[in-house]
């Protein structure tokens, strides 16, 4: 018989292991130990009891416990490259992160981080644009870029939808996006509100001689995904968005690979993260997810805000900023997105968080101005363009009266 020991406080991971940090913490009476050593069996070579299928040679399979912080809880795990498929995340995800979180020996388990091998990260694509793309299809460099959500996120039809669209673009957003829950619904039909806000965005670009974007939620079965998204591109539409969670990695590694050739840009929204994320003893945490979407291919992803109505602090923002911005193999970068709860008055504190490359989105922060929609858009622009110049938001309101009237609402 076999016998696998998966505590190895002596390994040195070696350039091809992929790497799990690990919150663990053990039921009464189990010591941590034992239950990092359960989970590196789990995810790797091991089961419940011995088996007579084990062989020696497979015992080179095993992930390996090689760090613990017992005061932390914090465990490192190194599993060999081979336990994985390449260019296949849901395989790779179910390893690392899946019954793991349902065995009896841990009271909470939470996959805080992982480190791709070269070898892995490169077998995914990574984003078609990335920040420096975005930069180059929008003609903005320099500043954020600004987009808003068509509110209300239900109940407008494609008229109402294309109209609200349009005062945005003219009052000064660089983006509209579809809402997550937004797909084609009886009150407003998905080709016909593409058809009628494209057409809108053509008349806002001509107007304002600004870029303008539309990003329609192609959500959906992946072969009706894939249909809408090359509706999209027929009309002259350069981005989709997708609800990258509950669409599934498999189907955004189809969607991804299909924008290659349609050129488009992939919006990511994040809806149900929450989920998985919010309890930081237990499930994932936002910053892995940020990296596996990046690794698959989206060139903008939402990663909370610091600010506005989103429950993750600063220091959780700029972690999951740095899962998309710092250096990968090379692997292109991909933009953040802020959203939930923004105003202009939050402007100053995003860009001190984020920096300039970022999107910020508004919703009710755009359309809930005292004057409506395309008000709201120029008191956005006029707050980023005072942050920009270093003038304090009360002394450019002074002489900006939508900007006056955003602060009187918002503070």
């Amino acid at each position: 018989m076999v016998r696998v020991n998966f505590l190895d406080l002596n390994y040195r991971p070696s350039e091809s292991d992929l790497i799990c940090e690990f919150y663990i913490e053990p039921e009464r009476g189990i010591e941590i130990t034992r239950a990092a050593s359960a989970v590196a069996s789990e995810s790797s070579i091991g089961t419940w009891t011995e088996v007579k299928t084990m062989r020696s040679g497979i015992r080179k399979l095993a992930a390996r416990v090689f760090e613990i912080d017992e005061a932390r809880k914090i465990v490192k795990i190194a599993y060999p490259c081979e336990l994985f498929e390449q260019g296949n995340m849901p395989q790779i995800l179910s390893s690392i992160a899946g019954n793991v979180f349902g065995m009896k020996l841990v009271k909470n388990l939470r996959l805080l981080d992982v480190s791709f091998p070269k070898i892995i990260a490169k077998s995914f694509p990574g984003p078609k644009f990335g920040i420096e793309g975005i930069r180059k299809l929008t003609k903005i460099n320099g500043r954020p870029l600004v987009g808003t959500i068509v509110k209300p996120k239900l109940g407008l039809n494609e008229d109402e939808h294309a109209r609200v669209a349009y005062d945005a673009w003219v009052g000064g957003i660089d983006i509209v996006k579809d809402d997550e829950n937004l797909a084609n619904m009886r009150f407003n039909r998905f080709e016909r509100r593409v058809r009628k806000t494209l057409k809108l965005r053509d008349r806002a670009e001509r107007e304002t001689g600004e870029r303008k974007i539309y990003i329609p939620n192609v959500t959906a079965e992946t072969s009706e995904m894939l249909k809408r998204a090359r509706f999209v591109r027929d009309l002259g539409g350069e981005y989709v968005m997708v609800d990258v969670l509950t669409l599934g990695l498999g189907a955004l590694q189809t969607l991804r690979s299909e924008t290659e050739e349609l050129n488009l840009a992939i919006h990511a929204h994040r809806a149900g993260h929450a989920a998985v994320t919010k309890n930081r003893k237990h499930g994932i945490a936002m910053r892995v997810l940020a990296k596996i979407s990046r690794v698959v291919g989206v060139d903008q992803l939402h990663v909370g805000t610091a600010v506005g109505k989103m429950f993750e602090n600063k220091k959780d923002v700029l972690s999951n900023c740095d899962a998309l911005r710092s250096e990968l193999y090379g692997i292109k970068r991909t933009m953040p997105v802020a959203s939930g709860g923004l105003h202009p008055a939050a402007i100053p504190e995003l860009i001190k968080i984020f920096g300039i490359d970022v999107i910020l989105q508004f919703g009710g922060g755009c359309h809930g101005h005292p004057r409506g929609t395309a008000a709201g858009a120029r008191a956005i622009r006029q707050s980023l363009d005072a942050t920009l110049q270093n003038v304090p938001l009360e002394e450019y309101a002074s002489k900006h009266r939508e900007l006056r009237e955003a602060l009187k609402k918002w503070g």
